[in-house]
């Protein structure tokens, strides 16, 4: 019987340093996943993939990247919206009318799928959106979602 406690005890702290070391060579980018899991089938823990999603999400998370609006990764994704980097560091209350409709129109030419990433591109890219358009990017987040459910 204390043998199998060590045993466990063992085990419990070998595989809390292997997630430490895991995430912390994830952080300095270095982690690559196990052949053994790159071809598996991703699994959807969180129900918010969708098939077509679970081609390109790793199924390894809780919750997939692409349903975040945070961003994961330091890689920049564009919308064919660079004209919108000219308003790096501008408040969000500082937007003129045709500004305010220049987000606006990019962000209604997205397709569905896309609205999640930009919103990360664009916190990744370190603008402010009009509040106006940050509204609309929020209910066309929801919507996306709720129906993904």
């Amino acid at each position: 019987m204390w043998i199998a406690l060590v045993l466990v005890a063992v085990g419990l702290i070998l595989y809390a340093f292997e997630v430490r070391y895991r995430r912390k060579r994830k952080e300095d980018g270095v982690y690559k996943e196990p052949e053994s899991l790159a071809g598996r089938e991703p699994a959807s823990e969180s129900g918010l993939q969708s098939g077509a999603e679970s081609e390109e999400c790793c199924g390894l998370h809780l919750v997939c990247e692409k349903d975040s609006l945070s961003p994961m990764s330091d890689e920049v994704v564009y919308y064919d919206d660079e004209e919108l980097d000219r308003f790096v560091g501008r408040d969000a209350d500082s937007y003129s009318e045709e500004e305010e409709e220049e987000f606006r129109d990019v962000l209604m030419t997205l397709l569905p799928e896309d609205v999640a990433g930009w919103a990360r591109s664009i916190t990744q890219r370190r603008l402010e959106l009009p509040p106006d358009v940050r509204d609309e990017l929020l209910i066309l987040v929801n919507e996306q979602r709720s129906k993904q459910k």
